[in-house]
Formats: C-alpha cells, sequence, structure tokens
C-alpha cells in the first residue's frame, strides 16, 4: 500500500502503521487488517506474488519509496486502473516491475513508524488514556498509580512486549497524531500543542527525527 499523497494508518494485530506521503505499508499475507486515509490520499495499492512476496519481510513494516520504487507503483496503479495498465504492458513485463519493486523494497530501510499494540491489560489501560489525551505529560509512575501498577513493572513491559520503552512509544504515538493533524490542515504550532509538545522548536526536531523532514516541508509535498 502506497501514500503517493496524504497519510494513511494500517491497522494489523501488530499495532499501527503510520504511513505519510512517499512511504510503503507492507502488510504480508494472513495479516488481518484495515486501512484509513487522513486528509486527501491519493492511496495505490500493489498485490505481489506468493514467490516475490516471501523476499519481504514477514511482518508489517513501512518503508520510503525510493524515486525507481515510486515510479513502479504509479506505473502499475495508474492513472487509471488496473485495465489500463493491463493494455499498456503485458504480463510478463508487469512482473518484471514487480520483481525491480521487491528489490527495491529489499534494500531499503524499515522506517520506525510502526506504533505497537500493547496486550498487557495495564499497558492497553494506558494505551487508551494516551490515545484520548495524546498531549497528557503525565508521567510513567503517575499513570502506574491510576492503574495500580509500579514505574519499574511498566517499564518493563513496554521493554519486554513492545521493544521500546514508554517515553519512545509515547512519542511514536504522539508523531502518529502530529500526522493526522496536519493531514488536516492545522499549523505546526497548533500541532505541537496538542500533541504534547511545550514549543514547536521541540516538536521540529522529535518530527524530524522520526519523519526525515520538518513537519514545514512534510505539509508543502504530501500533495
Amino acid at each position: 500500500m502506497y501514500a503517493a499523497s496524504g497519510v494513511l494508518s494500517v491497522h494489523t494485530e501488530r499495532g499501527t502503521s503510520i504511513v505519510p506521503a512517499n512511504r510503503v505499508a507492507w502488510t504480508p499475507a494472513g495479516f488481518t487488517h484495515h486501512h484509513r486515509a487522513h486528509g486527501h490520499t491519493d492511496m495505490r495499492i500493489v498485490f505481489l506474488p506468493a514467490s516475490l512476496a516471501r523476499l519481504v519481510p514477514g511482518h508489517p513494516a513501512v518503508f520510503l519509496a525510493s524515486d525507481l520504487a515510486r515510479e513502479i507503483l504509479l506505473t502499475l496503479t495508474g492513472p487509471g486502473n488496473y485495465d489500463r495498465v493491463a493494455r499498456v504492458y503485458d504480463r510478463s513485463a508487469r512482473a518484471r516491475l514487480h520483481r525491480v519493486l521487491v528489490d527495491e523494497l529489499h534494500e531499503a530501510h524499515e522506517q520506525p513508524l510502526q506504533l505497537p499494540e500493547p496486550h498487557d491489560d495495564r499497558l492497553q489501560a494506558i494505551a487508551r488514556m494516551l490515545y484520548e489525551k495524546p498531549a497528557d505529560n503525565t508521567s510513567l509512575a503517575e499513570l502506574g498509580r491510576t492503574i495500580g501498577a509500579s514505574a519499574r513493572t511498566l517499564s518493563r513491559l513496554f521493554h519486554n512486549e513492545l521493544g521500546m520503552t514508554f517515553y519512545e512509544w509515547r512519542t511514536q504515538l504522539r508523531i502518529y497524531h502530529a500526522l493526522v493533524l496536519l493531514a488536516d490542515g492545522h499549523d505546526t504550532t497548533h500541532v505541537a500543542h496538542a500533541c504534547g509538545w511545550a514549543n514547536p522548536s521541540s516538536f521540529i526536531a522529535a518530527f524530524t527525527n522520526i519523519i526525515g523532514t520538518t513537519p514545514g516541508r512534510h505539509r508543502s509535498t504530501k500533495s
């Protein structure tokens, strides 16, 4: 699934993949999933045969599309529809494009845009609170007192179950909300405060570290 513009979120049992413009969300066979578009989004979908799918990671992932991957994805999906592509490219030509696309994805680095879904009841309780109020700056110790667990226990659960610290997970959650708000047309200052950053410069630094570009540049290139 490719976001030519806008922002997509792809949900599986593993969590939520955040897919800004020019990223590819890969969902292997066997993963029940659903997706949602935020803002004005141009979404393209390509299915890979099993012989090629096994060369891509066996878990949901997000990749930055190379220039070549982007052109292949756009070629395979439009403008127009599959019937038009089928008329222009015969079966063997489409198969070659698929193989090159897989080569490009194989060489691409996975993007840190997967927000893992907790399964422990205590982590789920914290996740629900922060999904509802991403700007909440309550410490892990205070959240733990609310649900009856120590900060040490919760830190261990975040590390063992999600593979990251609480603060890393919360930053990922906030970036997800920030991308949605930016797609809806909100400016950087509003998004920074709505997602829990004390000032726009802190938000810009965190956003750039994860997305690879500033919020302003992201907004100017997403459409």
